[in-house]
């Protein structure tokens, strides 16, 4: 029978539960009270009204670095009894995910302190570019996601609804990074494919701090 390491999985529910909190703020809520797309006169006001919530958000997205790292090594030691190959997959793409959220980092950390020291025009581009690097960075999350469904599909002890909605949702980040740029508005298209992966991250993360601890006996 073939079962995950139950000693990470609690420490991979904890890294992608850190992950969820910190990108919901800082990417998903600060960003979007700072970020005004088309409008560098808006956002460099906003960034010099709220320089202390423009520096939370970098700290946010720091914490993003940080726990998609943490994650990727911990769900590689987690599902490496089901599969090595699928299980370093999982491990590169997550931390090959982390470098682009940090170097998005980077933009907007450069665009805070640029204005702070009296640049009126460069807040836009660079937060531009970091909502860039997050949007294209999504292929990456869906690579790490997708083998992740097929592990959690493959051991004997993890529902199967869970790695079904893992795939679907990978796929869905994938798609989203081909799509993003193809016509002026696909927001809400993007939106969507979002949906399963959501869902499904939330349940892996209940799953595992709820669970992890009676994976070695849990019925699949």
């Amino acid at each position: 029978m073939t079962k995950p390491d139950i000693s990470y999985a609690k420490a991979a529910g904890l890294s992608y539960l850190g992950l969820a909190v910190f990108g919901l703020l800082g990417h998903l809520i600060i960003q979007s009270r700072l970020h005004v797309a088309g409008d560098a006169a808006a956002t460099t006001a906003n960034l010099l009204a709220h320089p202390a919530l423009a520096g939370l958000g970098v700290a946010a997205d720091v914490g993003v670095v940080l726990t998609q790292a943490l994650a990727a090594l911990c769900f590689f030691r987690l599902f490496r009894p089901a599969g090595d190959l699928a299980a370093a997959s999982i491990a590169a793409f997550g931390l090959v995910n982390a470098i682009v959220v940090l170097i998005a980092t980077i933009f907007s950390a450069t665009a805070l302190t640029v204005v702070r020291a009296g640049g009126t025009l460069a807040g836009l581009p660079l937060y531009e570019l970091n909502g860039t690097a997050w949007t294209l960075g999504g292929l990456f999350f869906g690579l790490w996601l997708i083998p992740m469904g097929l592990l959690t599909l493959r051991t004997t002890v993890m529902p199967r609804a869970l790695g079904l909605l893992l795939i679907a949702g990978g796929a869905g980040y994938v798609l989203s990074a081909f799509v993003a740029h193809l016509a002026a508005d696909t927001a809400v298209l993007t939106g969507l494919l979002a949906v399963p992966a959501s869902i499904g991250e939330f349940w892996m993360i209940g799953y595992l701090l709820i669970r992890g601890g009676r994976l070695s006996s849990a019925p699949s």
